[in-house]
């Protein structure tokens, strides 16, 4: 059986985006209606300049205690995240997110069109244990390179 796709394996296929300027709220708020833990910041040209996730509003606006409702997203989201290409396999993307600490990825394509956001949700037992596997046999390489 071979390997699926980043965007084969995603469980949700629509955009879920805002402008720079809306505010944390908006954010939680089509977060919530999306059923989702991230929304893409996009610009009015369409170009992505961040991502909001359910742990940026856990750790720069509830822990901070900044004003959801006046707090813009373009102050607290990740500025630039890294993205992947659609087919990116999932043991390679769960391998980036384990190695870099974060749960989405954004799915671009070369052309830059914005396809949607790869969750580890989306992984499957078999992939993300192919990740681990590969990121403990990385640690080894390290530890013995120095």
């Amino acid at each position: 059986m071979s390997e699926r796709t980043v965007l084969q394996s995603m469980s949700q296929r629509h955009l879920v985006s805002l402008p720079p300027q809306a505010s944390v709220w908006d954010a939680a708020c089509i977060m919530t209606k999306a059923n989702c833990g991230s929304v893409l910041i996009i610009d009015t040209l369409g170009t992505m300049l961040g991502i909001l996730t359910e742990r940026d509003l856990m750790t720069r606006v509830l822990a901070k205690a900044l004003n959801p409702q006046t707090t813009q997203v373009s102050e607290v989201m990740t500025h630039n995240p890294q993205s992947v290409g659609p087919d990116m396999k999932v043991s390679e993307a769960v391998l980036i997110m384990i190695e870099r600490g974060f749960r989405h990825l954004p799915i671009v394509t070369p052309a830059a069109k914005i396809l949607g956001v790869f969750s580890v949700r989306d992984a499957l037992p078999r992939e993300i244990g192919d990740a681990v596997s590969l990121a403990e046999f990385n640690d080894q390489v390290n530890d013995a390179l120095g």
